[in-house]
This record gives C-alpha cells, sequence and structure tokens, in this order.
C-alpha cells in the first residue's frame, strides 16, 4: 500500500512548481499553496514529498488508508531562498487500488475545556516573576523539535499551545498558579493551567497577565521579533484554535513560523495555504516582554 501512497505524491509533486493541470491528478493543495505565494513575489523551485502510513483497513476490495505526509519546499523570494516544511495527516480511499478519495484531516478543531471566568486569577505570589527572555533559546528548541516531542513534557493530540509554552519556558519564562488550573500559566507533575495547553486560554492569558510571563499586543505582524507568538482564530468567531512562535523573517520582514499539531518550520505566518483559512480569519500579534 505504501508504493500507492508514493505513486501518488509522484504525481502531485510537479503542480508545485508548474502550472499544469490533469484531472486525474490535479490537487487542489497546490494550486491554493501557488496561489499564496505569489501574492508575495515568491514561488516554489523545488519540492518532495514523502508519505508514512499510520492506519490501513481493508474490506473486500476497499481499503482506507490513513497516512502522514512530509512536504518540503525550496523557496525563493525575490533573493533569497529558505526551506518551508509541513506534515500533513491525510486519508485515502481506494477500490481495487484504485484512488477513489483523498482528503485532509483537519486538526484545528477548537479545543474544549471546562467553562473558564471572564478573566483569569493573575494575583502576585512569591514565585520569581522577572525574567530575561532569551529567544534565541526559544527559537532553537522550536527548530529543534518541530517535527517531534520532547519525552521531558506531555503530549496532547492538539498539542499547538502546549509546543508554543514550551518554547516560551525554555526561553526563561517563569511559571505561577500551580495547582490552580485556571490561574497562571504552568505544567507540573502531569498537571497543566488551561494556558499552557489550549490555544484560547493562551492568547487570553497574554491579554490579561502583567508579570512573569506577559506580552505586548502589536498591530501588524512585521513589529514581531523572533520569539514572539501569533494567535490564530480561523473561523472569526472569538474562540482562538491555534498559536505559532515566529523562527524567522522572510525577505519582505514578515514572520515565518514554527507550530504543532499541523506540524511546520518556517511556514509563512499568515496560513492563506492552510484548508483551515477561512475569510473571516483574525490574527493577535504578540510581543513577549521580559
Amino acid at each position: 500500500m505504501l508504493h500507492l501512497i508514493q505513486d501518488l505524491f509522484e504525481k502531485r509533486v510537479n503542480q508545485f512548481v508548474s502550472d499544469k493541470r490533469t484531472h486525474k491528478v490535479f490537487f487542489p493543495k497546490a494550486e491554493q499553496k501557488q496561489s499564496a505565494l505569489s501574492k508575495r513575489d515568491a514561488e516554489i523551485v523545488k519540492v518532495k514529498a514523502a508519505g508514512r502510513i499510520i492506519e490501513m483497513n481493508e474490506e473486500e476490495e476497499f481499503q482506507t488508508v490513513k497516512y502522514q505526509a512530509h512536504y518540503q519546499y525550496l523557496i525563493k523570494q525575490k533573493e533569497m531562498l529558505y526551506m518551508e516544511e509541513e506534515i500533513e495527516e491525510r486519508l485515502a480511499k481506494f477500490y481495487k487500488k484504485a484512488l477513489v478519495m483523498d482528503e485532509e484531516i483537519n486538526p484545528y478543531e477548537y479545543q474544549k475545556s471546562p467553562p473558564l471566568p471572564t478573566t483569569l486569577n493573575l494575583e502576585e505570589t512569591d514565585e520569581r516573576l522577572s525574567f530575561q527572555y532569551n529567544r534565541l533559546k526559544a527559537v532553537q528548541y522550536a527548530e529543534r523539535w518541530w517535527n517531534s516531542y520532547n519525552p521531558l513534557y506531555i503530549k496532547f493530540e492538539n498539542d499547538c499551545t502546549n509546543f508554543i509554552s514550551q518554547c516560551l519556558h525554555i526561553g526563561g519564562a517563569p511559571m505561577r498558579g500551580y495547582p490552580v488550573q485556571g490561574s497562571g500559566w504552568w505544567l507540573q507533575n502531569k498537571k497543566w493551567s488551561y494556558s499552557w495547553a489550549v490555544a484560547n486560554s493562551l492568547k487570553l492569558y497574554f491579554a490579561l497577565s502583567k508579570s512573569g510571563l506577559h506580552a505586548r499586543e502589536v498591530s501588524s505582524p512585521d513589529q514581531l521579533l523572533l520569539g514572539d507568538v501569533i494567535c490564530y482564530d480561523f473561523e472569526g468567531d472569538g474562540r482562538f484554535n491555534h498559536n505559532t512562535i515566529v523562527t524567522g523573517k522572510d525577505a519582505d520582514g514578515m514572520p515565518l513560523v514554527n507550530a504543532h499539531t499541523y506540524n511546520s518550520r518556517m511556514r509563512y505566518w499568515a496560513y492563506e495555504d492552510s484548508s483551515a483559512y477561512t475569510p473571516n480569519i483574525k490574527y493577535k500579534f504578540y510581543t513577549i516582554l521580559g
């Protein structure tokens, strides 16, 4: 079955670097990616794709395959070249070894948590609240673990905010609030605050915290520095679904980001090439203070 997936990739790869389209191999993801890049005067000059089967079920002449796709894009923008990578989980169905369906498994569902108060409990304590944020260490950590999971931390099914919290912690951000789940920002004894692991709660924490780990909202992404955080509300309904960390800048000085859940590195901040993107998307841009 793996060879069928690999054959599928080989038919798709050229679509990322070519305008040619045929009905049998047309891949909307490639068109979406090209469209987003063209807005930045950028293009993919080379791409590699590989697959790994996660689950496979067979029933008579039907085969259902859940698999992971790893894309590597060499992107050229003006005189700059950089490598973007992303991991995507997909579900494919075959009938007599002929592909009949192949679609992305959308990982950006809103994380449900117990009801939160309108404000988080952020009373000062004797904990160490002042710190100097080491942006280099945070970025190095984001690069080291963008496509794997540090065994020293808990792994979540929806891991994007947990990953960002790890990066911030490695950058020197102090934890506070333990053991109250709705208080502060912390991970301890296999327990965690909502703000550590839930996308919407971390955004709320940034908006309210005045010491320890705290941040200032800025109005545009070009104001962000390496190690800063972007929060995403894909549907524009006020509930934030996703967080990323800035790990680079493109030729125009705009952020490139790393993230978990849909594991990616050096991805353009706007996520216009994501299947989760909608015209109603809202962003919050936070520069970390410390």
